[in-house]
């Protein structure tokens, strides 16, 4: 029986040596992976650094650009738009001035026109 212990226990010590062997590769992958994840992340924030705030910046500066644009815009507008509201106000008036002059003007003159004709039309008739 004791051969047979023998090799029974050379088993098991190779199953234990494999089994530390399985350990340590595990711990040096687990090792490894975070050294790969911490140079990814290091170049991640290289990119970021180099390429990415640049870039951000220009953008914000032509965000608020066309923000102060767009404002001058607007502004332009609305004044535009208050310039020819008055306009069109003063020509209606002015429209209803001359209107209300010329009938004041022609006012005589229809009269007589209508008298003249009132005086045909009796001695006509």
């Amino acid at each position: 029986m004791s051969g047979e212990l023998g090799t029974t226990n050379l088993l098991l010590g190779i199953m234990a040596a494999v089994s530390v062997l399985e350990v340590l590769v595990i711990i040096g992958m687990g090792v490894a992976g975070f050294r790969a994840y911490r140079r990814v992340i290091g170049l991640v924030d290289g990119i970021e650094t180099r390429q990415v705030a640049p870039t951000m910046a220009r953008v914000n500066a032509i965000l608020d650009d066309v923000k102060t644009v767009t404002a001058t815009v607007k502004e332009e507008t609305e004044r535009v738009d208050r310039a020819v509201h008055a306009t069109m106000e003063r020509i209606d008036d002015t429209a209803e001035r001359v209107r209300s002059n010329v009938r004041a003007r022609t006012r005589a003159v229809v009269g007589v026109v209508r008298g003249l004709r009132a005086a045909m039309e009796v001695m006509l008739h």
